[in-house]
């Protein structure tokens, strides 16, 4: 008698692998914007592929779109305050 795998609990979809790769770089703060990137690249090949991780790649876009829109505006504060500086107006 042969005895098969438990009904039910077969190999599920795998996770798309540059969804996580995009998540860990969006938290990592001058790298993020390269996890925005491929966050959208991932959220595509998982439309396509049908893998796993959909969830994982929209955590890396937002994430990524958040840091790297403060990463943004602390440049560009610096900027105008280094500018004023310079200028001799501060």
């Amino acid at each position: 008698m042969s005895y098969g795998p438990p009904p039910g609990h077969g190999w599920g979809r795998p996770t798309n692998q540059l969804a996580v790769v995009a998540l860990v770089l969006s938290f990592l703060g001058p790298l993020s914007p390269v996890g925005l990137v491929l966050g959208v690249v991932a959220r595509g090949q998982i439309r396509r592929t049908g893998e796993e991780g959909e969830g994982v790649a929209l955590a890396a876009v937002v994430v990524g779109g958040v840091i790297t829109t403060l990463l943004v505006v602390v440049v560009v504060f610096w900027v105008l305050v280094l500018a004023s500086i310079d200028a001799g107006s501060l």
